[in-house]
């Protein structure tokens, strides 16, 4: 319920920033265009991209967040195994477990010893937990736990394997990554500067084409023929638009590869959209200007 609440109060701010921006910024842009269409359409996209950039930083700091819990884990258990050996009792392992060095998940673990303390079951208290943490990795290892308590398990002994196990399946995911990494360079490489290079390059010869064919005589022809030489009739402005929409769109859909690939989530790799869209225009507009540089004499 209070994940709800706080969600809920999150979305009314984000939509208030919302209605104060359109009223406010609105204005302002009309003044300088003296459009109300311009000035209407520019608002809305300002404010679907700055409302997309808040929704993707908070989901990148409570991935980071869930991150640092998931790889603290290990950790707290076999330390938690360790204290439970040592003749503590379940309340006493968990609080002694609480270690700033396994921030964030320190505060979780003492919320989770002051509920067991309180007289809550410990199968009642470790669900609680998970469902405020939210991270499917820390879910199915606390189910897995609550399974060998129901079950009767030491669980000390419990523990210590459940930590082994997630480090065990740390080290093969990093493997699995490091095997996968020329995959992940080819696809940067590919979005960041191979479609950029040739967006440029075809955008520089329609543009050569059309100031040649628009400086062609025109000919009268009495025979008819397969084809004709005619004058280009697409806009170089629509071109560099199209080019640039492509380019934004592909570095897009190659972030998410690049997550999926790399981190096994589409989500991973939004953190790479920002490099890559730079980066592509950058390239595209860069590249644009050696070629044309060099049929400056055509155009």
């Amino acid at each position: 319920m209070k994940i709800m609440k706080k969600l809920n109060d999150q979305m009314k701010k984000l939509i208030l920033f919302n209605i104060y921006g359109f009223f406010i910024l609105s204005p302002l842009i009309f003044i300088f265009t003296n459009n109300w269409a311009t000035s209407l359409i520019s608002t809305f996209t300002t404010q679907a991209l700055v409302t997309i950039y808040i929704i993707g930083i908070r989901q990148f700091k409570k991935s980071g967040k869930l991150k640092k819990m998931e790889t603290a884990l290990p950790d707290f258990l076999q330390l938690m195994s360790s204290n439970l050996r040592a003749g503590m009792t379940i309340d006493q392992a968990l609080l002694l477990s609480s270690r700033k060095e396994f921030a964030p998940l320190d505060k979780e673990i003492l919320k989770l010893g002051k509920d067991i303390v309180t007289g809550k079951k410990i199968e009642i208290a470790l669900q609680d937990m998970a469902d405020r943490i939210d991270s499917i990795k820390i879910k199915k290892t606390i189910t897995l736990i609550i399974s060998g308590i129901k079950s009767g398990g030491n669980l000390a002994i419990l523990l210590e394997e459940t930590s082994r196990n997630i480090k065990e399946k740390e080290f093969v995911e990093k493997r699995a990554a490091s095997n996968t990494l020329m995959y992940v360079i080819f696809i940067f490489f590919a979005t960041a500067a191979g479609a950029p290079f040739l967006f440029a390059l075809s955008s520089v010869l329609v543009e050569v084409m059309t100031n040649l064919f628009s400086t062609l005589p025109e000919v009268e022809t009495t025979s008819q023929t397969p084809f004709a030489i005619t004058e280009v009739s697409i806009s170089i402005t629509f071109i560099k638009y199209f080019s640039v929409i492509f380019i934004i769109v592909i570095d897009i859909l190659g972030s998410l590869i690049i997550g999926l690939v790399s981190k096994g989530e589409e989500k991973e790799g939004l953190k790479y959209v920002a490099p890559l869209v730079i980066t592509g225009i950058t390239i595209f507009f860069v590249v644009r200007g050696v070629i044309l540089s060099y049929f400056s004499d055509l155009i």
